[in-house]
């Protein structure tokens, strides 16, 4: 079945198939389209079952906001109802002990911040006390590495950059960090993520005049998904290295109210690396200096990809075989490390719950379960990593998948809207 496109760009014939496929085939047929915004003009819908387009659908095509948001409120009630039934004297006892200068003295004696900083420091030191403790927030901190990887990736991609919430996690770690804990993620940042991605494909969705539009907008460039900078590959591995992972481990290994302090400030100094990283690429007297500034699609390049998420895969596996490690060991918790570690254990657990229910609404089951499985074997840490490598694979943001129907573009140079380029033959401009 051949049928003739008029329109003038691909975004628009893409919306065109997708609305023909829907009225005319059934599910079995195929059809080409003549189209003029291509050199090659064969537009070639792939068109599944219903129950295959079921199952690839996933709910951030078609639940409304009000209704993704349901379920985060409900992890957020949860929350604050567990760690209240587990609450103990102890947690306050150790708040008491800071507002009466009886514990690090030098700490709670400092104006209006004293008794609150003093009673994290002691209560993160008190939950790395042990062997024990110590072993299951390195399982804990693996995790946070990985999602401190993911949420680094994200504020680096073009689509969002108009996102302040997203763009600039910095102050958002810091609530999470030093108050708000796992209601962050599930009041804040989820949220935030589904608002910009119901907004990304609401505007795909509609017949806009983009046959000027860059490849590099936010909401309908074909590069959308790509980092802003390729210099991003090697700042956000450093930054998660030097600003993260060797405080943690400066914490774990040698537990003091320094190191305590110094790690509870980890997303200021996460910041600060990334940012000179990316300085740094950018003087005259780096190599390829130039090259570090052009966009780059992640998932596209495996060397960039592992340098990435390398380091939290591997902490991630080193944790998980210290924690079965520390199971065969006695257990040498005291009752004010038990309280304190159970707090953060269940929050890490609702946190660990909230992304899970990201990945699913954005992804689909399958990405949902390759994590849940690969954290099981390997640790938390690289759940969340291979995880977030699959979804990038399967995310659609077009709405497309509304239908049943994947539009492929054979032909075009993605640099032709910006550059004027003619559509080459050997080129997917869409897919």
């Amino acid at each position: 079945m051949n049928i003739p496109c008029y329109h003038v760009n691909a975004v628009q014939c893409r919306g065109y198939c997708s609305s023909t496929a829907r009225r005319y085939l059934r599910w079995d047929q195929h059809v080409t389209v003549s189209c003029p915004a291509s050199k090659s003009g064969n537009y070639r819908p792939r068109l599944s079952s219903p129950l295959g387009a079921i199952l690839r659908h996933n709910l951030i095509h078609s639940l409304s906001l009000r209704y993704l948001l349901i379920v985060p409120v409900l992890l957020a009630i949860a929350t604050a109802v567990v760690l209240f039934q587990h609450s103990d004297t102890n947690i306050y006892m150790l708040y008491s002990q800071c507002h009466a200068r009886s514990r690090v003295p030098w700490l709670s004696h400092v104006p209006l911040l004293g008794t609150p900083s003093c009673f994290l420091v002691s209560f993160f030191g008190e939950a790395a006390a042990s062997l024990r403790s110590s072993a299951i927030l390195s399982v804990i901190f693996s995790f946070l590495a990985g999602l401190l990887t993911v949420s680094t990736v994200e504020a680096a991609r073009i689509c969002n950059g108009p996102s302040i919430l997203i763009a600039y996690p910095t102050g958002l770690w810091l609530i999470f960090d030093l108050i708000g804990g796992a209601f962050v993620w599930e009041l804040i940042i989820i949220p935030a993520f589904f608002h910009r991605s119901r907004k990304i494909i609401t505007s795909r969705r509609q017949d806009l005049p983009i046959s000027d539009t860059l490849s590099t907008h936010p909401i309908l460039g074909e590069s959308m998904r790509h980092l802003a900078r390729t210099s991003e590959t090697l700042a956000i591995p450093v930054a998660v290295a030097l600003g993260f992972v060797v405080p943690s481990a400066l914490m774990l290994t040698h537990t003091s109210p320094i190191t305590v302090l110094i790690w509870l400030l980890f997303p200021v100094w996460t910041t600060f690396f990334r940012q000179s990283v990316r300085k740094l690429t950018t003087l005259p007297l780096a190599r390829w200096s130039e090259s570090w500034q052009d966009s780059l699609h992640l998932e596209s390049s495996t060397l960039a990809l592992a340098r990435v998420y390398l380091l939290p895969i591997l902490c991630s596996v080193v944790s998980q075989i210290l924690l079965l490690w520390s199971l065969y060991q006695p257990d040498d918790r005291k009752e004010m490390t038990r309280s304190t570690l159970k707090f953060i254990t269940i929050d890490a657990f609702f946190v660990g719950l909230t992304v899970l229910y990201w990945i699913l609404v954005e992804a689909g089951w399958k990405v949902a379960a390759v994590m849940v499985f690969t954290s099981t074997v390997l640790g938390p840490g690289a759940g969340i990593c291979l995880g977030w490598v699959y979804r990038e694979a399967t995310l659609n943001l077009t709405g497309a998948s509304e239908s049943g129907v994947t539009v492929v573009v054979v032909g075009g140079d993605p640099r032709g809207r910006e550059e004027g380029a003619e559509a080459g033959e050997d080129t997917p401009l869409l897919r």
